[in-house]
């Protein structure tokens, strides 16, 4: 069995294979038509808060649920990237691959948090429950890749602390 697997690539891999689908289908769906689109339920509360609380026209209407689309394209992008690093076994052990999957978590976390407020400005409890689950998934996923370090590096640590090395000191000149 391989053991150089870490947590938070499991569970990037298990995000990756959830927000890559459904926020392109998503983003997709916009890009065709704009307004229809954004009026769907995954981005209820945005076009909501759009129409109500921003009062754009049409045409601010529509570049709002373009740059939602490319939010969306963006974050399923680094979480392609992610699993393409991932693939790779020593940029996986060395934790090469934390950099894009980091980026995609904090710009899907903010989009996220972004659209959980505005279905709770406009009283849109379904889509609030969507977003915050998927801000929770975000966060969960971050939070393990903070506290988890690199294999490479617990494997030296340990081995060392097994041998009885200790890890050498450089002494303070000052």
């Amino acid at each position: 069995m391989s053991t150089n697997w870490r947590i938070s690539s499991f569970n990037g891999a298990l995000l990756a294979a959830y927000f890559m689908p459904t926020w392109t289908i998503i983003a997709f769906r916009i890009m065709i038509s704009p307004i229809h689109g954004l009026y769907e339920q995954p981005n209820i509360s945005a076009a909501i808060f759009i129409s109500d609380h921003l009062q754009l026209a049409a045409v601010g209407t529509v570049r709002a649920a373009w740059l939602l689309a490319l939010g969306r394209l963006t974050v399923a992008a680094f979480f392609a990237i992610f699993l393409v690093l991932l693939s790779r076994p020593r940029v996986r052990r060395s934790g090469g691959c934390d950099e894009a999957l980091s980026l995609a978590l904090g710009i899907a976390s903010l989009i996220s948090f972004a659209m959980m407020l505005m279905a709770s400005q406009v009283g849109e409890t379904a889509a609030m429950r969507l977003h915050a689950t998927e801000l929770l998934m975000l966060l969960g996923t971050a939070i393990v890749l903070l506290v988890e370090r690199p294999a490479a590096e617990t494997d030296r640590s340990t081995a060392a602390g097994t041998l009885g090395l200790e890890q050498p000191q450089l002494a303070n000149n000052g």
